[in-house]
């Protein structure tokens, strides 16, 4: 990979006595920003010396002479350049990034280009090794991903669709944005498919922020934020297919490329996937629903300098989802069934330009179209949503400071195309905000990084009333990092955040929109603060034995909570209730690292608290207690795993808790190199072996196939033990 060195000037001076320093400054190329513990050393003799945590280093006591600098740093491509001692000014280095797997990751959603260890924000990164892990378990769609990662729940909404949602510390998806590459993928109207529609085998990374996020990304990051990093084109081509089939009938096959010259690259992803009407618990209604969908995401970049990257990508989505009773899903006999059809068209837009050694602006925006229609016997939900996102943001770098400020501007038009006699639900949302965050070391130890927004949103419920609405929003956060010697670091956040409102809640899928209503005079946005606290220690036991641990701490109280209430001709009114909802509790990580194996232990503990409308107790189908362990062991041939999961008691909606249960499953996968380059394998996944599942427990599906009724709360698995294979081929 090329490696540039920027600002190097070369003077011959004489000097007292003959001896010389030699200044170094190093950089990261792709974010401008400093590489710590960089090794630089002058080749041949034993002068040397690692950059501070500024990227700063000063080699001293040395004569005049011609002499080759190398300098290296983990994560980095190693550079040697041919310098002249002495200088007269300090000496500019760039590192590019390797292409190899490392451990050290740069996070993005933060926006500063830091470590994960040295950020102030709490970030956890599930990095291209464990993507490609869980992507042999389930490669159609990332709920595998969130749902095994601790703090995190994917809750099913639809026994007979499998629509799904997840949660960050027991608050509702709504309260979470699902980003990609920065820009916002799903909302609204989309949230219900979101997990569902999203593939995984395009990722570089997956990055999870827990807590309030609103300083930098507005609305709806009250409970946090995932951001989906996809992979970039690199001078060597990839080109990569992955086939898997399952035994309750699925289908994936999914094809990756992505390559790029010298100003041009390219990458394009395409999958489809198929899945068959499956009954386990052979009660002829289906538990995963008979699924075709088709996904295409090209992405064009361009480079006309070394200091400007422009991008722009398509992404496209067709989908058919049909479950219920299935002699009438295969058109045999008459019954129930829920059809949910889909189509996605979104664009995504980025322009970064370096403006000068230290600064960079940036431009970036999306727009997505999205249709939806859900059909079941005598009813009929569909509408169009188009969203937009653009933002234009300036980062600046100084030794010890960093600052980002930025406006950007959000749409949310909703049209009902099939609204009831009560009224249309359509709405039309928009928000404009400015935002300014500092980043400042106050010492070698001691980071401070502040941040304060302000949005105004506009809405307006015009079907029903035409009242429209306008709100400001002042939104502060804080985040300390203090690194309090060679193995401990600890971080402390807290922020304030805010929801707009709209029909698009958990209870809304779940009753597919039917007799949902906006309320006649618009409710007002919910609103939040949030504190987080972790302590991190990373240690090496000895030599390939690493010990790392995480213990979290979080606090959210969320004010006026929306609720849906039932009206006198049974309507459901979106209404802020009075009082809050209050999420508290902790999360204890441990990864252990013994040579090619891999450990880790999560626990999470979540108190998810109603105090609304005289309502007390935990909040509906949030687990308190969740127990999670994985180990794994890789060589270059053999990857095998194995991963056991523990759901405590949750509380139904009707106030009776449920039962516990464990899931436990396990892959093995062999992999071969063919020549130089090329890489396959084959693989195959035990899921939930055990049968885990809500129909082992309890009647699912009660009444006649035309007038069926369902189990009010999905809790459990409802697919229970399926055994999935395929193939890998890399060139």
């Amino acid at each position: 990979m090329k490696i540039g060195i920027s600002g190097l000037l070369l003077l011959l001076t004489s000097l007292a006595y003959g001896q010389h320093n030699l200044p170094v400054q190093v950089r990261q190329a792709q974010t401008n920003q400093p590489v710590p513990g960089a090794t630089i050393v002058i080749t041949g003799t034993k002068s040397g010396a690692a950059t501070d945590s500024s990227g700063r280093a000063i080699l001293t006591n040395l004569p005049a002479l011609s002499a080759r600098v190398r300098v290296s740093a983990v994560g980095f491509e190693t550079y040697t350049t041919l310098i002249v001692i002495p200088v007269t000014d300090t000496l500019q280095i760039t590192l590019a990034p390797s292409e190899e797997e490392l451990e050290e990751v740069i996070v993005m959603s933060t926006r500063t280009g830091r470590t994960v260890a040295d950020e102030p924000t709490r970030v956890e990164v599930i990095d291209g090794e464990e993507l490609d892990e869980k992507a042999n378990m389930q490669p159609g769609n990332i709920a595998m991903i969130l749902k095994e990662s601790p703090g995190i729940q994917v809750q099913q909404t639809s026994l007979t669709s499998a629509n799904a949602t997840f949660r960050i510390q027991g608050l509702d998806g709504r309260y979470t944005q699902l980003l990609q590459d920065g820009l916002p993928l799903y909302s609204g109207f989309a949230s219900g498919l979101s997990l569902m529609q999203t593939p995984p085998l395009n990722l570089r990374q997956v990055e999870v922020l827990k807590g309030c996020q609103s300083t930098l990304y507005g609305s709806g990051a009250i409970a946090g934020l995932v951001n989906l990093v996809t992979k970039t084109p690199t001078a060597r081509p990839e080109l990569s297919f992955l086939v898997n089939g399952t035994s309750a009938g699925g289908l994936d096959l999914n094809g990756f490329y992505a390559r790029r010259w010298q100003k041009i690259g390219f990458t394009m992803y395409a999958t489809h996937n198929l899945q068959r009407a499956f009954d386990p618990n052979k009660d002829q209604f289906s538990d995963l629903p008979q699924t075709a969908r088709t996904t295409l995401q090209p992405r064009l970049f361009w480079y006309p300098d070394q200091r400007t990257t422009v991008s722009a990508g398509l992404i496209f989505s067709d989908e058919t989802r049909t479950g219920g009773y299935l002699p009438a899903i295969r058109n045999e006999v008459s019954g129930y069934t829920e059809a949910n059809e889909s189509r996605r068209v979104a664009t995504q837009f980025r322009a970064e330009r370096r403006l000068k050694q230290d600064a960079t602006l940036t431009l970036k925006s999306s727009f997505s179209q999205f249709y939806r229609q859900i059909t079941l016997p005598g009813y009929q939900f569909s509408g169009l949503q188009r969203s937009s996102f653009t933002e234009a943001n300036y980062f600046r770098h100084r030794t010890r400071m960093d600052w980002i400020v930025g406006l950007n501007l959000w749409t949310d038009d909703f049209a009902d195309q099939n609204p009831p006699i009560t009224g249309s639900r359509s709405y039309d949302q928009t928000t404009a905000g400015v935002f300014v965050q500092n980043t400042t070391m106050l010492s070698e130890k001691l980071v401070l990084e502040t941040g304060l927004r302000l949005d105004v949103a506009r809405s307006a419920a015009t079907a029903i009333t035409g009242n429209t609405g306008k709100q400001t929003f002042l939104l502060p956060r804080l985040s300390l990092f203090y690194r309090v010697g060679s193995h401990w670091t600890s971080r402390l956040g807290g922020g304030l955040g805010y929801k707009t409102p709209n029909i698009f809640t958990e209870e809304a899928e779940r009753e597919s929109f039917r007799g949902v209503r906006q309320v006649a005079f618009g409710p007002r946005p919910e609103n939040s603060a949030g504190l987080n606290w972790d302590v991190n220690y990373r240690t090496e036991l000895i030599d390939g034995i690493t010990l790392t641990v995480n213990q979290l701490f979080f606090l959210t109280q969320l004010n006026r909570p929306l609720v849906f209430r039932t009206t006198p001709i049974n309507n459901l009114e979106l209404q802020n209730a009075m009082g809050n909802i209050l999420t508290r509790g902790f999360e204890t990580n441990i990864r252990l690292v013994v040579h090619d194996i891999h450990g880790f232990v999560g626990y999470s503990f979540i108190d998810a608290q109603r105090r609304y409308d005289g309502l007390t107790g935990q909040l509906p189908l949030t687990a308190k207690h969740r127990l999670y362990f994985t180990t794994l062991y890789e060589t270059e041939s053999l990857k095998t795993g194995f991963e056991a999961f523990y759901v405590g008691p949750q509380q139904r909606t009707n106030g009776t808790p449920t039962r516990d249960y464990w899931t436990v499953g396990y892959m093995i996968e062999k992999k071969w190199t063919i020549g130089r380059a090329t890489k396959t394998s084959v693989f195959i996944n035990f899921e939930n072996f055990l049968d885990a599942r809500q129909s082992r427990y309890e009647t699912l599906v009660t009444g006649s196939a035309d007038r069926p009724s369902f189990v009010a709360d999905i809790y459990a698995p409802t697919d229970g033990r399926v055994i999935n294979g395929g193939f890998k081929l890399k060139i």
